[in-house]
């Protein structure tokens, strides 16, 4: 008898233990910086976002945050480093929405599963698509556009941030859409597409705001439309496609914070939790507004969620198109 109450001791004090360490363990996270995967060139909008949140990051974490970037594949280079990285919170992606999410698996086969393999943190912003052209070229509108398209029977070359995103596939959309042939010119991120409009060497850019306000700004653009169902606020004097008659509207890109799939729920709810009082942060705020990017913070579940709807709008868009992507 002596000898299972002894036996019962030691077994309730180890499981004692083992629960203090664990609890111990979630307690000290984050020990040690942690690295933020941006699966885009330095420059785009992305970028700019992982940049902001960076600075303000320290203010409510024990430790600071790491920017890397990892361009490559339409962003699939960074986010398989991720899928593939430890789940312990201390490797995570900023850009989960981007087109290569929520687009690309509709019209090629992944390496990995975009919602099996990642865990949803939180939603920083929504990026829409701004459709734009060169200061001096003969475009005033998207009609104008249609209109020389179909009397000089000519295709419109447009860069896009990357090939089967968001960018590309509203603007395939729009020539689908519109009867006209759009060749796109896919590059590693929205600053390269962007630099490329700058220097003349196609007719239209697709781009999100904070990328082509500056180009506005300076005179070196004309904003032809924006792809939302309603008018984009840090453009307000764009109309959207669909005022111009094009039947096509896009969520853009989706700017969210994503770790791999089996990160403990503690770890994300620490890193959803720090994000929202970064999102809420006045510096933070006036960055973004300087950025032209909007905070539209969900939490982990409603992200996810989103996501879902995102990927089934995107879809739908697709197959009524019948969009495929050479």
């Amino acid at each position: 008898m002596k000898r299972w109450i002894v036996a019962s001791f030691i077994i309730a004090l180890a499981a004692s233990l083992m629960a203090t360490g664990v609890a111990s363990a979630q307690d000290k996270f984050p020990s040690k910086p942690i690295t933020v995967i941006v699966p885009f060139s330095a420059g785009g909008s992305t970028d700019l976002l992982a940049r902001a949140v960076e600075k303000v990051w320290p203010k409510y974490s024990s430790q600071p945050m790491v920017i890397v970037n990892k361009p490559g594949g339409g962003g699939v280079v960074g986010t398989e480093f991720v899928v593939r990285s430890k789940p312990d919170g201390y490797t995570l992606f900023l850009g989960y929405g981007s087109g290569h999410d929520v687009v690309m698996p509709h019209l090629q086969k992944m390496p990995y599963d975009p919602f099996k393999d990642l865990a949803a943190v939180s939603r920083l912003s929504v990026h829409s698509v701004a459709i734009c052209t060169g200061s001096k070229s003969e475009f005033n509108s998207i009609k104008d556009m249609v209109a020389w398209a179909k009397k000089e029977n000519k295709p419109i070359t447009s860069s896009v941030s990357t090939k089967a995103g968001a960018v590309d596939i509203t603007i395939t959309a729009l020539g689908k859409a519109a009867g006209i042939n759009i060749v796109t010119v896919p590059f590693a991120g929205g600053a390269d597409a962007v630099t490329t409009l700058a220097g003349g060497h196609v007719m239209i850019g697709g781009g999100h705001p904070s990328e082509v306000m500056p180009h506005i700004k300076a005179g070196r653009f004309k904003p032809l439309a924006v792809a939302l169902p309603e008018r984009d606020p840090s453009l307000p004097n764009v109309p959207t496609l669909k005022e111009q008659g094009i039947d096509v509207y896009t969520w853009g890109s989706i700017k969210g914070v994503a770790a791999p799939a089996a990160t403990p729920k503690e770890v994300v709810d620490y890193l959803d939790a720090t994000l929202k009082k970064v999102c809420g942060d006045d510096e933070f705020k006036k960055m973004m507004v300087d950025l032209d990017q909007p905070i539209m913070y969900q939490n982990s579940a409603d992200f996810a969620k989103f996501l879902q709807q995102a990927y089934g709008d995107y879809g739908k868009l697709i197959k009524d198109l019948n969009i495929t992507i050479q």
